[in-house]
């Protein structure tokens, strides 16, 4: 990995723009269409029926689960100096993963976007990495500051989340768009307490969102893989 110093955590620089749109582009090849974060489950038990349960679920999610706790991530990460440090930080990520499904969905979408990125000319020396792990590093060495590449990542994981739950409850992609900008202030709001949150603030209290994860292991008839 890189040990230059990041740009000011501020704007993009016009440079670094392209890349950062084009590795949240949902045609970046990192296969996130393939998962729903458990949320082919919820919408099978019933808790995810409309736009309303969906937006109060990915709410949930961004504030108290997986999203506040992978933004905790790929800022350390961002912020890590040497290999000990981000090897430090990627075992945490693999150990928070409530379940399998969940450590697949990571651990997959981080190495095939570890491996897409090699495109620009960087390749991470470290084993597989989670994906928001991933990110943060190889933002880093692009020169992409910290508080865009976390905003970004957040809007991303909300932007699959919503785009899942169009195919499976079904909704119109319209009232996926509406979900998506009532949504907008939680991200931002996730994105900056995160900024100054440590590695020993990560915990998750959404539990019916994991207990999701674990049961779609087990779903009878499945669209995704998780």
């Amino acid at each position: 990995m890189t040990t230059n110093e990041p740009p000011a955590s501020g704007g993009v620089r016009e440079a670094c723009l392209p890349k950062l749109l084009t590795w949240l582009s949902p045609a970046f090849p990192v296969g996130s269409f393939a998962y729903s974060h458990g949320l082919e489950w919820a919408v099978a038990a019933g808790d995810v029926r409309d736009s309303a349960t969906l937006a109060d679920w990915i709410e949930d999610v961004l504030r108290h689960g997986s999203g506040r706790t992978d933004l905790i991530l790929l800022r350390h990460a961002h912020r890590a100096t040497t290999r000990a440090e981000l090897e430090a930080i990627a075992e945490l990520a693999e150990a928070a993963q409530p379940c399998r499904e969940r450590r697949v969905e990571t651990k997959g979408q981080g190495a095939a976007f570890v491996l897409a990125a090699e495109v620009w000319g960087m390749k991470l020396a470290e084993g597989p990495l989670s994906y928001s792990v991933a990110f943060g590093a190889i933002a880093r060495a692009h020169g992409i500051p910290e508080d865009p590449a976390a905003l970004g990542f957040l809007h991303a994981f909300t932007a699959n989340l919503i785009s899942a739950a169009v195919r499976l409850v079904p909704l119109g992609q319209t009232a996926g768009l509406r979900v998506l900008a009532a949504l907008e202030p939680t991200i931002l709001a996730v994105a900056g307490e995160t900024a100054t949150a440590g590695l020993e603030d990560i915990g998750s209290a959404c539990f019916r969102s994991d207990i999701a994860a674990m049961r779609h292991e087990t779903q009878y008839t499945r669209l995704f893989r998780t």
